[in-house]
């Protein structure tokens, strides 16, 4: 474990690190640009690799619609507590032509 630990602070972890930090920071900015396109507001995505976005509606409700009409999987607001109600969370973790047929998916539902 140490000896993987220190490897992260060798100039190559850090690059390997890097690049993998901007590559799903990469996947979030897609997912802050579609929703806001489409009308939403949203924060997180800029330093962290998740997206809340405030639907005004019943998290489950909004769960469950991008679920089953877009084929797309978000985790409800409500999950985190009663100040998460009308939030959905997107993850970036995931490869770019997921995310981007996900928010293609997303757009051709909510428009």
């Amino acid at each position: 474990m140490q000896k993987a630990a220190a490897s992260v602070y060798s100039l190559e972890g850090q690059k390997q690190t890097k690049n993998l930090t901007d590559y799903y920071l990469g996947n979030a900015h897609i997912i802050r640009e579609a929703v806001t396109k489409l009308g939403y507001d949203c924060v997180g995505g800029d330093n962290s690799p998740y997206i809340w976005v405030y639907t005004g509606k019943d998290s489950w409700e909004s769960f469950d619609l991008l679920l089953k009409k877009a084929g797309v999987v978000t985790t409800p607001g409500s999950g985190f507590g009663s100040c998460g109600e009308g939030h959905i969370r997107f993850s970036a973790f995931n490869k770019r032509e997921n995310v981007t047929l996900a928010m293609e998916r997303i757009r051709e539902i909510l428009t």
